[in-house]
């Protein structure tokens, strides 16, 4: 017991001694003397490849759920609506969000959960012995050591996005799944949006050609809720403001990211290899933050680091290109863009949903024309679960359908939809577009985070609730 209790400190002191610790301290005002690129730096394997890899089937999946807040809130919501989904734990610093979590379960007539409150309680849920998988929502810091410790007590890790926020921290996932055979999913659930699955089975099945360029973004106005006190709905301890004081480049890709690049097969044929990131001065947060406060206050004072609007565009092995945006701080509606084009045609989403084909590409389909390709190419998920994924909610039902695929894929011992050099591919964009907007927007090189296992990896299927 000793032994495990030093065991911990260890790895508390480690995930607590804050951005130094985690490989952050050489972000901000010292990447003027960071090395470039990174890719040279591949550490040796620990274990052999998770690519495509399967575990035992799970036939009740046992949750611990850590960090009860905005996110994971809902994620009790939608897991306790699951067949083979029990939720066994719940973790987070304020007990009142624990006690309305399992007034939930009690109320739908579930056995409530073990509580845990302490700071480093998440530990202790990731020890139990009745626990298959680790769901975390925790502020951004946490995910990683999480999901490492997780993956090292034997259990399965799923964590909300981005996965992981230094490139150090990408290869601790990469390292810590392929030592332990274990699962680690980042939680991306726009991979699971209807249009988005349309648009995957399309590319999968050859509508658009060959497809050369992709672009997504995360473009929402966060203005207010990066200001507001927790009590008044903003983010625990002002986590996501604090970040926007110290960091530039794009924090958040993975929303715009991860469908275009699940539809061009990246880690599965393709890789990212190089991208380069420039980003606009600051101004939405101290407008905002005047006008919201007084130019005389605190918030007006303080200094952000966050550009407006950053712009990364990235490059494949195989000559292909992806352009990302991110914007939090400015006056302009929600916008993911996903918008992919290829030799026989296109797809976007924002603003309207539109699709443009060979022979008649110069403009975009009619609405009768549009719906045909939308029901002919009506992804499996989205035809076996999608009326009930609406009903239950989460963003317009793709939450729900990610994590029910999740569950669905653990008790049937297959495969997951992302896996983790999924997680560590997309989350790179962060570190790695801060780097490059620091040393003028110059090209940094992307790891090969599988190692070379992308050159034979299938591309995704396109995958059911039935296989």
């Amino acid at each position: 017991m000793e032994e495990k209790n030093n065991s911990r400190r260890s790895f508390i002191k480690l995930a607590t001694l804050g951005t130094a610790a985690l490989g952050l301290g050489t972000l901000g005002n010292g990447l003027a003397n960071a090395a470039l690129p990174f890719a040279s730096d591949q550490p040796k394997p620990k274990g052999k490849s998770v690519m495509g890899l399967t575990c035992d089937p799970i036939e009740t999946v046992r949750i611990g759920i850590i960090g009860i807040g905005m996110r994971g809130s809902e994620a009790v919501r939608r897991l306790m609506q699951i067949e083979g989904a029990s939720i066994r734990a719940l973790c987070d610093v304020r007990p009142e969000l624990l006690k309305e979590a399992n007034s939930r379960l009690r109320e739908a007539g579930l056995p409530e959960a073990a509580e845990y409150t302490g700071p480093d309680d998440w530990m202790k849920i990731c020890e139990r012995d009745d626990i298959d998988l680790i769901y975390s929502c925790t502020p951004w810091t946490l995910h990683t050591p999480v999901s490492v410790y997780a993956m090292k007590q034997g259990k399965h890790a799923a964590t909300e996005v981005p996965a992981a926020l230094t490139i150090d921290e990408c290869w601790q996932l990469v390292d810590t799944a392929e030592e332990t055979q274990r699962h680690c999913m980042m939680l991306e659930n726009c991979c699971y949006d209807f249009f988005e699955l349309n648009t995957l089975n399309m590319a999968r099945q050859g509508v658009f050609g060959d497809i050369l360029h992709a672009e997504g973004a995360y473009i929402h106005d966060l203005r207010e809720l990066k200001f507001l006190d927790e009590a008044q709905g903003g983010y625990y301890d002002y986590w996501r403001l604090k970040y926007s004081m110290k960091h530039t480049g794009n924090p958040y890709p993975t929303h715009g990211l991860g469908p275009i690049a699940q539809i061009m097969g990246i880690n599965r044929g393709d890789r990212f290899i190089s991208l380069t990131s420039m980003s606009s001065r600051q101004e939405g947060l101290s407008l905002y933050a005047a006008a919201t406060y007084g130019s005389d206050s605190p918030q007006a004072r303080q200094s952000y680091a966050l550009g407006d609007m950053n712009t990364t565009l990235i490059q494949t092995e195989k000559g292909k290109t992806l352009m990302l945006q991110h914007n939090t701080t400015s006056p302009r509606p929600y916008n993911r863009l996903h918008l992919i084009s290829g030799t026989k045609g296109m797809a976007r989403k924002y603003p309207v949903q539109a699709i443009a084909l060979e022979p008649e590409s110069h403009h975009f389909a009619g609405s009768d024309a549009f719906n045909e390709l939308m029901k002919t190419y009506e992804h499996p998920l989205s035809r076996q679960i999608g009326e009930k994924a609406k009903l239950v909610g989460g963003h317009g039902g793709m939450d729900f359908i990610m994590d029910y695929r999740l569950i669905y894929c653990l008790r049937n011992g297959l495969p997951l939809d992302q896996d983790v050099y999924d997680a560590a591919a997309w989350s790179s964009v962060v570190q790695l577009s801060e780097l490059s907007v620091t040393h003028n927007s110059n090209a940094v090189e992307v790891p090969d985070f599988t190692r070379g296992a992308w050159k034979t990896a299938k591309p995704l299927g396109i995958v059911s609730i039935s296989e």
